[in-house]
């Protein structure tokens, strides 16, 4: 079985994975909107400007919410 590979995703696509992980989203300022959950350390942040956020991005914010690729992959299918 080949592995799935993290890809662009759209802005509102990444909210509703976030959202389905416990995160809620806080306030926008800016292009930026800013998630967090209880118990989060930190809060996530996605740039909302860009067509598609970098996997850069989604790969950092991933570190914060202490999750996975697999359960990122399983989440982003369910919002699909």
């Amino acid at each position: 079985m080949t592995e799935r590979r993290v890809t662009p995703q759209p802005t509102r696509v990444l909210v509703r994975v976030f959202e389905r992980a416990g995160f809620r989203v806080v306030r926008q300022r800016g292009d930026h909107i800013i998630m967090t959950r209880p118990g989060a350390t930190r809060a996530l942040v996605i740039k909302a400007a860009t067509r598609a956020v970098p996997v850069t991005h989604i790969l950092t914010n991933l570190r914060t919410a202490g999750m996975g690729r697999e359960e990122y992959l399983r989440l982003l299918d369910e919002v699909r």
